[in-house]
C-alpha cells in the first residue's frame, strides 16, 4: 500500500463515517460531563454511542472479554499485521504515547485489535505487539467476534480483492480511548501527536478519579 493509496482509502473512510454521523468534529459543552475539560470532540448520540463489550482472543490463544483487557486508560486501534504503512505508524505513535504517560506517571496500554483474522493468528498480533511495545496487548479472534468489535466502535474495513496471501485491507483508522468502568470516552485522528495524545488520556484519566 502506497501512502497515496491509504490517503485515498482513508478519505474513503472519512467520507463514510461523515455520511453516517458517526462522529462530529466539535467542541463540548455538557455542562453535566464530568469530562467536559478534557474533550475535544463530541460524537453524534453521545460517548455511548461508541464502544461495548467485546469477546477476541488473545495472542496466547486465550479467549478474552473486554472486561479483561480494559483494565486502565486504553488506546485502541484496529488495524492488521500485514499492512505496510498505516498501521505500524499508528501503532507506533500510539506506543510513544504510553511512554510519555508513564514519564508523567500515568500509566496506560496500548491495544491492537485485528481486522485480519484470516492472517493474524494468536502469534502473529502476539509478535506484532511485542515488537511495537512491551505492555501492547494483541487481540485477534473468528470473523464473527472481529466484525462485532468493529461494529461496536464504529470502525471500518474491507478486505481488497486479489491475491489470496498478500491481499489489503481497507479499514478505519481512528484510535479510542476507553476507561474502566466508563468505557469509551475519546477519539484521536492520525495528525495527533504522541504529546497530544498523552495530555488528553492524563486529563481524562485523573477526571476520572
Amino acid at each position: 500500500m502506497t501512502r497515496l493509496y491509504a490517503g485515498s482509502a482513508l478519505a474513503l473512510v472519512a467520507v463514510m463515517l461523515g455520511a453516517m454521523g458517526y462522529l462530529v468534529f466539535t467542541r463540548s459543552g455538557a455542562s453535566d460531563d464530568q469530562f467536559a475539560q478534557c474533550r475535544s470532540s463530541q460524537v453524534a448520540g453521545g460517548a455511548v454511542a461508541i464502544g461495548g463489550p467485546f469477546t477476541l482472543v488473545n495472542g496466547e490463544g486465550v479467549t478474552v472479554t473486554d472486561a479483561d483487557v480494559i483494565t486502565e486508560p486504553s488506546i485502541l486501534y484496529f488495524g492488521y499485521t500485514f499492512c505496510p504503512d498505516v498501521c505500524p505508524m499508528d501503532a507506533a505513535r500510539n506506543a510513544d504515547a504510553i511512554d510519555v504517560l508513564d514519564e508523567r506517571g500515568v500509566s496506560a496500554t496500548p491495544v491492537f485489535i485485528s481486522v485480519d483474522p484470516e492472517r493474524d493468528t494468536p502469534e502473529v498480533v502476539a509478535e506484532f505487539a511485542d515488537y511495537m511495545h512491551p505492555k501492547m496487548i494483541g487481540l485477534t479472534g473468528s470473523e464473527d467476534q472481529v466484525r462485532a468489535a468493529s461494529l461496536a466502535y464504529r470502525t471500518y474495513y474491507n478486505r481488497q480483492d486479489g491475491d489470496e496471501e498478500f491481499y489489503l485491507v481497507d479499514h478505519s483508522t481512528f484510535s479510542y480511548l476507553v476507561l474502566p468502568d466508563h468505557g469509551f470516552v475519546e477519539f484521536f485522528r492520525r495528525e495527533t501527536t504522541p504529546e497530544q495524545m498523552a495530555d488528553t488520556v492524563a486529563c481524562f484519566a485523573k477526571a476520572a478519579g
